[in-house]
């Protein structure tokens, strides 16, 4: 027989640690391996060293978030919800810095000589970051709905 609150602490921590996953490799993944959009980024001629530098200080802060944020899920001991919660937040950080980026003056979410297709009208990298940032916020609130049903 399957214990409840086992069954939600888990889902919670499987979300976590697919977001934190994805953290970890996206950017460098998307940034700096596949041809496609690394065309966009690192090996893209037309941008100067200086942005070049900022998107590899972007790749490497993500892989150690997720990287502490997978610590702090793979912890055992007391406090596991806070430590969730902690990690969700760690997590949600680059995320939510990719959206607040935008609202910078003269940022744009590509560069003009690029055209990548939308995904319900958004950027497919700030549909990822909303559907990731839903997992965070799914993965914080199944605890608090299961204490809530006791």
């Amino acid at each position: 027989m399957t214990d409840q609150r086992t069954e939600t602490a888990t889902a919670p921590r499987l979300l976590a640690v697919l977001v934190a996953i994805v953290t970890m490799f996206g950017a460098l993944l998307a940034d700096f391996v596949i041809p496609a959009t690394a065309d966009q980024h690192m090996r893209n001629d037309a941008w100067p060293p200086h942005a070049k530098f900022h998107d590899a200080q972007y790749i490497v802060m993500s892989f150690l978030l997720g990287g502490v944020a997978l610590a702090l899920l793979a912890a055992r001991g007391g406090g596991g919800r806070s430590r969730l919660w902690t990690a969700c937040a760690v997590l949600a950080a680059p995320w939510l810095g990719m959206l607040g980026a935008i609202l910078f003056p003269r940022t744009a979410i590509q560069d003009p000589e690029f055209d990548n297709p939308t995904i319900a009208r958004l950027h497919p990298q700030l549909l990822l970051a909303l559907i990731l940032l839903t997992l965070l916020l799914v993965a914080v609130l199944l605890p608090a709905r299961a204490i809530r049903r006791r």
